[in-house]
Formats: C-alpha cells, structure tokens, sequence
C-alpha cells in the first residue's frame, strides 16, 4: 500500500466532533439596597449551577496539521451530565470528522455512548450514525483528545485496529494515543475533566 493511499485510508476514519456546550444561569433576587450583593450571589449561582449540571464535556472544532496538505476535520459535542457522574456510558452528544486529499475522502457523524476525561485528556467512543463511506454506519470508533490550551493533540482508534469499515467489536471509551497535531489556526478544543467520587 502506497503512503498516498495508506494516508486516505486512516483519514477515512479521522474524527471530527463539534461541539456547543450548553450552561445555564441561576438569578439571585436581592434588596434593592444591596445591588452589588445580589450581583455577586447571581454570578456565584450561575457558577455553581453550570458545575452540578455537567460532570465532564468534549467540545470544539479543528483541522488536523498534515504536511501534505489533506484536509481532516474534527468536531466534538460529547456531555456527561452531573446526574449522571457515575456512569460514563450515560454520556450524549455527537462527534463528526471528515478527511479529503485532493477532492477525494469521506466524512462521518456518530453518536457519543461513552466519554472519559482525566485533566485535560479525553477518550470519546461513539456509533457512526450518518457518513458516505460504505459500510461505516453501524460501526463504533473512538478518539483521544488532549486539551494542551497551545496546539492540542488527537488520536483515534483506527489507527491502530484498522478502518473502521473493517473493525468489528470495538469497546466503548477506546481510542489511542494523541499522536496528531491541530493545525494552528483552525480552532481548538476543550476538555471538562471529570471528577469521580470513589
């Protein structure tokens, strides 16, 4: 296999997730003499209420950096909430990665059934639920985030056991090793570490 197409094969199973997180804000009522006190309260109670509805999160988009110029998108909107803390396979969202060299490629959307974060390293795992590469609906990969806040890193469980076409029984929260570089420039991404309470 050529490096050319051995290169479109793993980027047929690049990931890309997009993300938009949602918050919420509490409002604190206060005593019209006590403005800035209520003020205060509000923006505590917002803080508060975004941490105990969200135990760890996936977020944003970005291109992969490859030097001979393919085009890999990534795009992450994976959630677990605080409700659900304890089991990481209550996860929801969806992730979508696309990857094309010279006009020729595929992409894919999946819906996330795990999500792991420890500081700023995620694992992701989903089942590709839309996509125009043959046989990959159905299918479960995974990918690996690392959230460095300079040029983040990405890894995907393709690159190791094989197109995802081709792989058959993946676990759940399997990726590998973030050994991509985002392109800079091209956005970035944003891990909620997760907080077990063992």
């Amino acid at each position: 296999m050529n490096r050319r197409t051995k290169s479109a094969a793993l980027g047929l199973g690049a990931a890309l997730l997009v993300t938009a997180g949602a918050t919420g804000a509490t409002g604190a009522a206060g005593a019209a003499a006590s403005t800035s006190a209520s003020a205060s309260a509000s923006a505590s109670a917002s803080a508060s209420g975004e941490r105990q509805r969200e135990a760890a999160a996936l977020t944003g988009r970005a291109k992969l950096y490859r030097s001979a110029g393919d085009d890999i998108t990534f795009s992450f909107d994976a959630h677990l909430a605080a409700k659900d803390n304890d089991d990481p396979l209550k996860a929801t969202g969806t992730f979508e990665w696309s990857h094309y060299v010279g006009g020729d490629g595929a992409w894919a959307k999946a819906e996330v059934d795990c999500l792991l974060t420890g500081g700023k390293v995620a694992v992701v795992s989903g089942v590709v639920t839309d996509s125009d590469l043959p046989g990959a609906k159905g299918k479960r990969v995974g990918i690996t985030v690392h959230d460095t806040g300079r040029q983040d890193r990405l890894g995907y469980s393709w690159a190791s056991v094989g197109n995802p076409v081709e792989t058959k029984d993946l676990p759940k929260c399997v990726g590998s090793a973030p050994f991509e570089k985002v392109k800079k420039g091209t956005g970035d991404f944003t891990v909620v570490p997760w907080n077990p309470k063992f």
